[in-house]
């Protein structure tokens, strides 16, 4: 059954690759800017924004008076009004926002290049501040009268009957992904321990000096089986910007442009948010084979040509089922690959989340991956990959998502 399935969800129409595609190599990431990630940042999330996004204009020899557009999540507290009056930026000509959460992350840089490619806007900002830690985001139920409106009201089948949770929406999946595929709960270690292990070399990180070992992972509490302490991401007070522009503006800033090769966003059918029980499988990811798809038909390359990737990690196994539906391992090998962590550590085939990712650097709804991998293009990351020429990042899973692809 599984694998007619497959075959009836990957037989797709070939499309020709895009010739005339706008935003390859036209666009060019050329400032990031971050606060420090904590538990309690003491601070409101549009101070924080605003922080972000000067440290992102100056790190491109950038004025505040040169930014024109701004896109932000639609899931945010802050909005582009308070943000302008902040900051002073006189003029703003395009603004907008990018539904579904961590699905949101690569989402904005699409909106964002294809404004400037169309000509729409000069320096386009996209940010992401969350009082994440300090607002206990996690273990929460949503009240009813946010479960009882679309789009959230298929929530109601589910929450009275315990699944109140992001760990435990997908707890779910994993459960069924470990069962059809015959992984196990150590081989998803690996991804926590790598990850920690990137942690530790990078100073900003939330789990910098504090490494673990499998045994540690395996000791740790259970919070929704199969999914323990250190499968789950990091509750996070921070932001992170970044500043786009053309190219050809970019040659004349202060740092090394990562120049956008394609940014793509992907949905597929009988989807919920983070709740799609129904499909006739849910050990994979559509919607990610669809973005991947995209990106790698409009840049022309492929899974071969990447040097290093930051996958979305709000829990281990989406490490794995991502490297599957991007096409750097088959269907249900994605555990297999990660087991032993040399295959995504640095000088392994395609190392991974190198800042520590969601699970040990910080959760910023995917924003601060988007850094790294601006940084590993830069060279100037804390567990730089050797003469990374392409770097891959992708969006928040379970929900409509989004993916680009950078070069140096």
């Amino acid at each position: 059954m599984y694998d007619q399935y497959l075959a009836r969800r990957y037989r797709t129409t070939v499309r020709p690759r895009v010739e005339d595609y706008k935003i390859k190599d036209n666009v060019a990431i050329v400032g990031i800017g971050q606060t420090e990630f904590s538990k309690n940042s003491g601070r409101s999330e549009c101070q924080m924004a605003c922080e972000a996004i000067k440290a992102a204009v100056e790190d491109a020899g950038l004025n505040i008076e040169d930014i024109d557009g701004l896109v932000k999540y639609a899931m945010d507290y802050t909005d582009e009004m308070h943000i302008v009056s902040a900051l002073g930026i006189p003029d703003l000509n395009y603004f907008g926002e990018c539904g579904w959460g961590g699905g949101a992350s690569c989402a904005t840089i699409l909106h964002a290049a294809t404004a400037i490619a169309s000509g729409a806007a000069n320096y386009v900002v996209c940010y992401r501040a969350m009082n994440e830690r300090s607002g206990a985001r996690y273990g929460r139920a949503p009240g009813v009268e946010q479960i009882m409106i679309a789009p959230n009201d298929h929530y109601g089948y589910l929450m009275p009957f315990g699944l109140a949770t992001p760990p435990s929406w997908v707890a779910m999946f994993a459960t069924r992904y470990m069962y059809e595929f015959g992984a196990t709960v150590e081989q998803l270690g690996w991804v926590s321990v790598v990850c920690r292990e990137y942690a530790c070399m990078n100073p900003k990180a939330m789990f910098y000096g504090r490494p673990i070992t499998l045994q540690d992972y395996m000791e740790s509490r259970m919070i929704v089986e199969p999914l323990r302490l250190y499968d789950c991401c990091l509750d996070t007070d921070g932001a992170v910007a970044v500043i786009l522009t053309s190219a050809e503006r970019a040659k004349a800033l202060k740092q090394r442009p990562a120049y956008i090769l394609g940014a793509t966003q992907g949905i597929a059918t009988q989807g919920e948010m983070m709740t799609s029980y129904y499909r006739p499988m849910i050990s994979i990811l559509p919607e990610s084979w669809y973005a991947g798809q995209e990106l790698w038909r409009v840049t022309g390359l492929s899974p071969k040509d990447v040097d290093v990737a930051q996958l979305y990690d709000a829990f281990t196994p989406l490490i794995p089922m991502q490297l599957e539906e991007y096409g750097f391992c088959g269907v249900g090998e994605g555990v297999a690959f990660c087991e032993g962590g040399d295959r995504i550590r640095l000088g392994g085939e395609i190392p991974c989340n190198t800042s520590g990712g969601h699970l040990s650097e910080a959760y910023i709804h995917g924003m601060n991956l988007i850094a790294e991998a601006v940084r590993q293009i830069r060279g100037t990351s804390t567990a730089q990959v050797e003469d990374a020429e392409i770097s891959l990042v992708t969006g928040g899973l379970g929900v409509p998502t989004s993916a680009v692809l950078l070069r140096r």
